[in-house]
């Protein structure tokens, strides 16, 4: 059941010729290659910053900030939350325990 089931390689059929030799070939040096030229340069737009466009930039950098602040700090509350339950879970799992000793 649990035996590999190797695939059998089939028998080639019809006429197999052998791979062809390549000869190698003599290189003779001649005359090197010219360089290719350089394209030239694109000019690349320039970017003006207006009075308007920095108070977009720094309003969308604010929001952005708060944001990020925002889920940073509620991911911190989740994580106090939580230990905190655990901790209120544990006493109360401890003072069961606890009190159940006492009765014996």
């Amino acid at each position: 059941m649990f035996q590999p089931k190797i695939p059998t390689m089939p028998q080639p059929s019809g006429l197999v010729t052998p791979p062809a030799v390549v000869q190698p070939t003599t290189i003779t040096p001649g005359t090197p290659a010219p360089a290719p030229a350089a394209a030239p340069a694109l000019p690349r737009p320039v970017v003006q910053l207006t009075p308007g466009t920095a108070v977009a930039l720094v309003g969308a950098g604010t929001a952005v900030v708060l944001v990020v602040g925002t889920v940073l700090v509620s991911l911190l509350l989740a994580v106090a939350v939580t230990s905190a339950s655990v901790a209120v879970c544990a006493v109360v799992l401890r003072s069961l325990i606890a009190s159940d000793a006492k009765r014996r």
